[in-house]
């Protein structure tokens, strides 16, 4: 937009727009910096209390109040941080297809929700904040409501980003949108009095439901849509005061166990900058890089071992594909195979630990974190094999050059280079089963340990690289959480609906079996998660299906992976998972193409899927082995 375009419209002289562009980027800096501080200062909180805990004996007691209150920065200045980065998911199927005005229309409609719910939230949450705070925190005597005031002081912060999206947006469809959404909400909030009587629970969750896939579908990101969703279900049925909304919100980030998330993502993100995962992928290359389909084949095992190090997806496609691209291209495989393989390879490391989805799944169900981790080495494994064995097939029929076998030197080489990044899940695991360490804090020694490798051993992480992976981390980080508060509003929305008990009253009436209930759960959890971007699907869905699944003889540990898997397939599942299009972005390659390699792929990570599904013991053999199953 130019300067004289916004002169001729009244906005003011360039300096003004100067000026504001600076106060602007002072705001970055400021809330970048807050959600590094909350990385960082707990990074070095859990670690010290796992030193004292060892060394000294005793435990810093007030750690777990600390943590929630940098949960709870990361999620909501980390969530609008990356709203400001244009970083949050929303739906693109229907907006790609629309002409280019009513898709500008779309997109202003979002924002303008955004700034809505922005100062919704803002009032909303100014009444927790006072509520709760004559009550003090147990170790430091802080005032109850500090837990909700990072929500409080961020969405002020949140509504200036979306007014000056707004402000850079076409102006016709701006004010297009605005006049739409005005119309929309006198006409709802006139109706609102004949609604009450009616729209009360089971009809309220439906609209809210309705709401919900509306607005994604139509460009709001998903978990703006999930807080409007919510708000929608508590303002037309009136069941609940607007308050429990920021309530809810502020308890979904208050689980001491998320605190691996933003951790873990840091780890993932140090590994790949640091020269970490290169290194895991030249040792795997030394030693299959020669057989049948050896670079795709190298694909799969170098994503198991670095989902393994990371828990990040996007990290583990980033790492391994950035890498291999160029290899893969250059050896006559083409860049659409290569983003399918990768793509087929990250559902495989959904349940990997440290998995993100098994530790968004242990923090919302009653699962066992540590036997989730145990018990998803031998299904990814599976799912592994399967896809090592189609490329095998494939290669064979295919006019691909193979790779020599490299010279013993060669290997020992690589395999010397390995030792240390391999080391780093040896670590984790020691840490848990020994008991150690929680998950928790193992994270923060994974952090700790990939910056000694990468600024000091390997010497390719400088300062400055170190603090653009703190920035990517949090906001990551933040974007995850936010989706997760939101997502537990909304799912209480539906719990208090009674719509769990429909659910099972409805299988009831079906006469279903086990069976009919497994797939039907992994074709729900499928389509959602390619809808919804996998982890919001999970969040919704898995505190209603998990409890569900006993009253099917379904051990839970067990159900549990078979959900991680299909929501990672949905996560990856063209055209309208958002972690297909990673890959393709990775690859350089069109969706087209990719699509169209993808397809026997697809195939056989269902036979996969259901090999885990129908075969329990892949899952529960080594909890059980190890005391962690039931």
């Amino acid at each position: 937009m130019s300067a004289e375009a916004d002169a001729a419209r009244g906005g003011g002289p360039l300096a003004a727009h100067a000026t504001g562009d600076a106060a602007l980027r002072m705001l970055d800096r400021a809330a970048e910096a807050v959600i590094v501080l909350a990385l960082l200062g707990e990074v070095a909180v859990i670690f010290l209390n796992v030193l004292a805990r060892a060394f000294l004996h005793t435990s810093i007691l007030w750690t777990e109040e600390v943590a929630q209150i940098a949960l709870s920065v990361l999620a909501y200045v980390g969530g609008t941080v990356a709203y400001r980065r244009a970083h949050h998911t929303f739906l693109r199927v229907v907006l790609n297809k629309l002409p280019p005005m009513p898709r500008h229309v779309c997109l202003a409609a979002a924002d303008w929700l955004v700034l809505a719910l922005a100062l919704t939230l803002f009032y909303l949450s100014l009444a927790v904040v006072q509520s709760n705070w004559p009550r003090q925190t147990p170790i430091l005597g802080l005032p109850g409501g500090v837990l909700a005031l990072p929500l409080t002081i961020s969405m002020p912060l949140l509504a200036v980003y979306a007014l000056e999206n707004l402000r850079r947006a076409e102006r016709t469809a701006m004010f297009t949108a605005c006049a739409l959404l005005a119309a929309t909400a006198v006409a709802v909030s006139a109706a609102r009095t004949a609604w009450l009587g009616s729209l009360g629970g089971t009809a309220a969750a439906v609209m809210s439901l309705a709401l919900l896939l509306g607005s994604a579908f139509l460009g709001l990101p998903i978990g703006f849509a999930l807080v409007l969703a919510a708000c929608g279900y508590f303002w037309v049925s009136n069941s609940v005061p607007l308050m429990a909304l920021p309530q809810q919100m502020v308890h979904g980030t208050g689980n001491f166990v998320l605190l691996a998330l933003p951790f873990f993502i840091f780890a993932g993100l140090i590994m790949e900058r640091g020269g970490i995962s290169v290194r895991l992928v030249r040792f795997v290359y030394a030693l299959v890089g020669h057989v049948r389909g050896g670079l795709l084949q190298v694909a799969v095992i170098s994503m198991y071992l670095v989902s393994g190090l990371s828990g990040s997806k996007i990290a583990d496609v980033a790492a391994v594909g950035t890498v291999m691209r160029d290899m893969i291209v250059r050896e006559g495989y083409g860049e659409g195979e290569g983003a399918a393989v990768l793509a087929s390879a990250a559902v495989m490391g959904d349940t990997v630990p440290p998995s993100i989805g098994i530790l968004v799944l242990g923090s919302i169900t009653s699962l066992s974190i540590a036997a989730l981790f145990i018990g998803g080495l031998l299904p990814a494994a599976v799912i592994g094999v399967c896809l090592m064995a189609l490329i095998y097939l494939r290669s064979g029929r295919a006019n691909v050059s193979r790779a020599p076998r490299a010279p013993a030197r060669t290997v020992l080489r690589a395999a010397l280079g390995a030792v240390l990044p391999i080391a780093m899940p040896f670590m984790i695991f020691a840490g848990i089963l020994s008991g150690t360490a929680t998950p928790t804090e193992v994270s923060s020694f994974a952090v700790i340990y990939g910056l000694i490798l990468a600024s000091f051993v390997y010497r390719e992480l400088g300062l400055a690289g170190l603090v653009r992976a703190a920035i990517d981390s949090a906001m990551l980080a933040g974007l995850i959480l936010f989706i997760l508060a939101a997502a537990t509003s909304f799912s209480w929305a539906l719990t208090i609906a009674y719509l769990p008990q429909h659910l099972v009253a409805l299988l009831e009436g079906m006469r279903s079996g086990t069976a009919v209930f497994l797939v039907g759960s992994i074709v729900l959890l499928i389509v959602t998660g390619s809808l919804l971007e996998g982890l919001p699907a999970l969040n919704i869905l898995a505190p209603l299906l998990v409890p569900m699944a006993g009253q099917f003889g379904l051990n839970g540990l067990h159900f549990g992976i078979v959900l991680l898997i299909a929501m990672g397939l949905g996560a990856f599942l063209p055209p309208t998972g958002v972690g297909f299009y990673a890959c393709c972005a990775i690859m350089r390659t069109r969706i087209e193409p990719a699509s169209r390699a993808m397809m026997p792929y697809l195939v056989v990570l269902i036979i996969g899927l259901l090999i885990v599904s129908f075969v329990p013991w892949f899952t529960l053999v080594l909890p059980q082995a190890l005391g962690f199953g039931k």
